[in-house]
């Protein structure tokens, strides 16, 4: 009998036969099997299909390239070269000549502005205001009226007392008559010692009585003059404090307006006690020092004027002394309690070489500059520096007149760095012949003669 027929292998049995089956019979089931992923067989519609859909997407892309295009271009561009190493860079600065001429040293500081005169006007005389003379704001002289006080009951005094005086006047005139007859009498006997003695004592009663009256008359007269307020000084009245119509009172404390002298006018500033004694030297050697006031930016300059009084201690608290100048402020510019910067000259130098502060740089060895050079590099040169004033800076060694200091594009440079000067005025700034701002056309080299280079203590 046949034996039955096995049945086919299940999943789990089947890698088991597989195992034990030989490799050409398991190549040969591969082969009469076919692989469940084993693609179609490729038609005309298939190809058709996939060449359209390739097609939209190469469509597609190309309209949108103005999104993808400059991304893919910045990737695959390749890196610009980069210049050969050690090859020469051109930079870009500025530059300014060595100028030969005095500098003036200077002592800034924080100063007010102080009338020479305040005058707090009140009235002398108690009375009613029946007329204001002056006009808020007004400049007034010496003399001009300013406001008047009722002066009847004023004018009655003095009437009562000029009839007191001419009372005693008479009654004196009457004691130096009886006087008189008094005198002849004792001559002949006809009176008494006594007599004579009483009128004399009389007589200087009445002397005195006349004297008293008089000095009444002369108050009388003084009170009324006070009636009419002037002005005490010159210069320009506040702002109103007493209308017309009020009743005042002598020395008011509030008074009736207030005067500032502003011409001439004063300001008060500090310097550091350090610097005393240099500007006691100047002082001595000079006898008069100018003082410039300056706006608070230290921009604009307000007036010039002289050194008038040095304090008498300095302030322990802060370190300075007090100074105060007088200035004639002519235009007015001036005006108390303004704040100003004060510029006190205090020393010149002499034919100085000098050179903007934004040229010279600090190193290890000492201050330094670069010199630009007729081929269009750049020196480093060592200097000596003298006294610092605003932006400019005195040279003592190092540097000759008309060399050309690079003044900005400093932090790019080295030694042998080529260089070129930018800027549309290139020219005018690059000269030696041009001067600082605000500097004549003859500081260049041909107003003064060119010296072989900067010698200490010549600078």
């Amino acid at each position: 009998m046949k034996s039955p027929t096995a049945p086919p292998p299940t999943p789990e049995t089947a890698p088991v036969a597989d195992a034990k089956s030989s490799p050409a019979t398991r190549a040969a089931r591969e082969t009469a099997t076919p692989s469940p992923f084993a693609s179609p067989p490729s038609t005309v519609a298939g190809r058709i299909i996939r060449w359209t859909i390739f097609l939209a997407i190469i469509g597609a892309g190309w309209h949108y390239r103005g999104a993808w295009l400059p991304w893919v271009k910045n990737r695959l561009q390749p890196q610009a070269a980069a210049p050969a190493r050690g090859g020469e860079r051109v930079i870009p600065v500025l530059a300014a000549p060595v100028m030969q001429r005095d500098l003036d040293l200077y002592l800034n500081g924080l100063g007010t502005v102080t009338a020479l005169n305040t005058v707090t006007v009140r009235s002398r005389v108690e009375g009613e205001i029946v007329n204001v003379a002056y006009s808020e704001g007004q400049v007034v002289h010496q003399g001009d009226l300013l406001a008047e006080i009722d002066p009847r009951p004023f004018e009655r005094q003095r009437d009562q007392a000029r009839g007191a005086v001419a009372r005693d006047q008479a009654a004196l005139n009457l004691a130096l008559l009886n006087l008189k007859r008094q005198e002849e009498l004792l001559k002949s006997n006809a009176t008494t010692q006594a007599q004579y003695d009483l009128q004399v004592a009389t007589v200087a009663q009445a002397e005195a009585a006349l004297q008293t009256n008089q000095a009444v008359l002369e108050t009388a007269e003084l009170q009324l003059t006070y009636c009419r307020i002037i002005a005490p000084i010159n210069g320009r009245v506040g702002l109103r404090l007493v209308d017309q119509g009020n009743i005042v009172r002598a020395n008011d404390p509030t008074g009736i307006v207030v005067i500032t002298q502003l011409e001439p006018i004063g300001v008060v500033f500090t310097i550091p006690q350090d610097e005393i004694p240099r500007v006691q030297r100047r002082l001595r050697e000079e006898h008069e020092l100018t003082v410039d006031a300056f706006d608070r930016s230290f921009r604009s300059k307000l007036a010039s004027g002289k050194l008038a009084a040095i304090d008498n201690q300095v302030d322990a608290t802060t370190g300075t002394l007090r100074l105060k100048a007088e200035f004639k402020n002519e235009n007015g510019v001036l005006f108390p309690n303004q704040f100003v910067n004060a510029r006190l000259t205090v020393e010149k130098l002499a034919q100085a070489f000098v050179i903007p502060s934004a040229a010279v740089q600090r190193g290890p060895e000492g201050p330094f500059v670069y010199v630009a050079k007729p081929d269009s590099t750049v020196e480093l040169r060592r200097i000596v520096t003298g006294p610092t004033q605003g932006t400019e800076t005195s040279i003592q060694t190092g540097l000759s007149l008309g060399d050309m200091v690079v003044t900005d594009g400093v932090d790019k440079l080295q030694p042998g760095s080529k260089i070129s000067f930018r800027g549309a005025n290139t020219t005018a700034e690059a000269s030696p012949n041009a001067g600082p701002p605000g500097a004549p056309a003859s500081a260049g080299p041909e107003a003064s003669p060119k010296r072989p280079a900067a010698e200490k203590g010549k600078a």
